[in-house]
């Protein structure tokens, strides 16, 4: 699931060192022992206190600065803090704010604050970057980390990122733009509760490394995004909403409304139509829980549909170096998103289907067929075929659903984590195709012999699960006859690197541009 943690409670912060400083060592413990030192809480009782004497913190550790005292900088003393940095904060009311930082940590003025550190984290918006401009001469040589997200509108509205302008205000500095992406409540809570990763990017080589050295003396990953014109990009990672989930939830909400469309003319307006019976009660439960398995069931063929059209262009041009089709790569990585919708979808069908029994018009109908029953003096109703094959549907759709559990469980990073690489591959691929067939099965017995009644076809519609088997039944075939010993050794051969003679031909100068809107294999 995507990178970066949700939007900052107030601008985020950075750090940075001048290019004209000699190398040091950030903290008294290496990067390696910072693991063990994580597992401690952050906000002991010894730094509840303030120290609102603002008396010098003795100068044991590295030094590094914070100009601002909103809820990030507060957090990020905290952190730096507990990681056993000399923290000196910059503010221009420090009596006011010093109540609110850690004790370990020095509350001044800004001119004092930013004197002696060689990396200063700019806590304060874009807009206050200006009134930072009388502390040139003290700024001059330092590295600023600059750790600003700005909105959706002020990053459409300005060319430039905040990195960049605070560059262009300070250009006797060095400026690095770093921990934009991490939010007060991970600084706070410990990386373990959030994302590790802290993208850095700047002109400065030495900057971007001591940068990266402070954020793994914090317990976190630095991730090297090149110069600063990347900052752009990396402040946009914030303002990004579930970026790969959003294809595949068209997708499922599109499926979702052409199957209640069909739904509901088929089993709401033909009987309304034809019979004049009124059966619009039916749309909040009975339609949304026929709609449901179907959507289940289409997306979960839709993950593996892509692996077969992967392995039918290999096939069919001998080699697995050229580049898939950009929407076919699109598809494989998407993948994952569909199949956990695919996982939601089922698991939501299961729970309609037991609340069913509770709602009154499925009571009403029971009482009806008894009432039935009793004027026809039929004695009892047991239909001994109708009841193996609900047996079975359920037994089927049971586990179905446990298999696409367990697939959606491993897709969590923390298990991924714990798995081998053919552990994962087996799971995923085999049990997904199992989770597959059975899901075929059970739709399978729960149309039995219904598609070949007349009656079902109302409106001259076909019933609604014999739509559904169409995609699952070609990857099911298709998989079937890639396991044939001809195509799957040949297949095998491929992806070891076996290629047919004249299976790679280079570009011609017309076919770059076509080249380059596809993806390698």
């Amino acid at each position: 699931m995507a990178a970066g943690d949700p939007h900052l409670t107030s601008p985020a912060l950075g750090c940075g060192e001048s290019p004209n400083t000699v190398g040091y060592g950030l903290h008294p413990r290496s990067a390696t022992n910072m693991p063990g030192e994580m597992d401690r809480p952050l906000i002991s009782h010894h730094l509840v206190e303030s120290n609102s004497s603002l008396a010098e913190v003795p100068n044991q550790a590295f030094k590094v600065g914070i100009l601002g005292s909103g809820d990030f900088a507060r957090s990020l003393a905290t952190r730096l803090v507990g990681s056993r940095f000399s923290v000196v904060v910059g503010s221009r009311h420090p009596k006011r704010i010093a109540g609110l930082f850690p004790s370990g940590a020095q509350v001044t003025f800004q001119e004092e604050a930013v004197s002696s550190p060689d990396i200063i984290f700019v806590a304060v918006f874009r807009e206050h970057y200006p009134t930072l401009c009388g502390l040139s001469d003290q700024l001059a040589g330092k590295i600023l980390v600059d750790v600003s997200n700005p909105t959706e509108h002020e990053h459409l509205q300005h060319r430039e990122s905040n990195a960049e302008y605070l560059a262009s205000l300070f250009p006797t500095c060095t400026v690095v733009k770093a921990f934009n992406v991490i939010s007060a409540w991970t600084l706070q809570a410990g990386p373990r509760d959030g994302n590790r990763q802290v993208p850095i990017c700047s002109d400065q080589q030495e900057a971007k490394h001591k940068v990266s050295e402070l954020a793994r003396a914090m317990g976190f990953t630095p991730v090297d995004m090149g110069s600063l014109a990347s900052a752009r990009e990396v402040e946009a990672m914030p303002l990004r909403l579930f970026p790969g989930w959003k294809v595949p939830v068209l997708l499922a909400l599109g499926l979702f409304v052409c199957f209640y469309a069909y739904n509901f003319v088929r089993d709401v307006l033909q009987p309304y139509v034809r019979e004049g019976k009124n059966k619009f009660y039916k749309l909040p439960v009975s339609v949304v829980n026929m709609t449901l398995p179907c959507v289940a069931y289409v997306l979960l063929s839709l993950v593996y549909l892509p692996g077969v059209l992967a392995a039918a262009l290999q096939l069919q041009r001998g080699t697995k170096y050229r580049r898939f089709p950009d929407w076919l790569d699109h598809w494989l990585q998407h993948r994952k998103q569909i199949g956990l919708l695919s996982f939601f979808c089922a698991a939501l069908h299961a729970l309609y289907s037991f609340c069913l029994p509770l709602s009154r018009s499925h009571r009403y109908d029971l009482v009806n067929l008894a009432v039935k029953q009793v004027l026809a003096n039929k004695s009892h109703l047991w239909i001994e075929e109708e009841v193996w094959r609900m047996e079975i549907y359920l037994s089927l759709g049971i586990l179905a659903l446990g298999t696409l559990s367990l697939l959606a469980v491993t897709s969590l990073p923390s298990i991924t984590n714990s798995l081998s690489w053919r552990e994962f591959s087996f799971v995923q691929s085999t049990l997904g195709f199992v989770a597959l067939v059975l899901s075929t099965l059970h739709t399978l017995t729960y149309g039995w012999t219904r598609a070949f009644e007349e009656s079902r076809y109302k409106f001259y519609l076909p019933p609604t699960f014999t739509l559904t088997l169409l995609v699952p039944c070609v990857v099911i075939m298709a998989k079937g006859l890639f396991l044939l010993p001809c195509f799957r050794r040949r297949l095998v051969q491929i992806r070891r690197g076996w290629e047919r003679d004249g299976a790679l031909k280079c570009a011609l100068p017309e076919d770059c541009a076509l080249a380059e809107k596809c993806s390698h294999v």
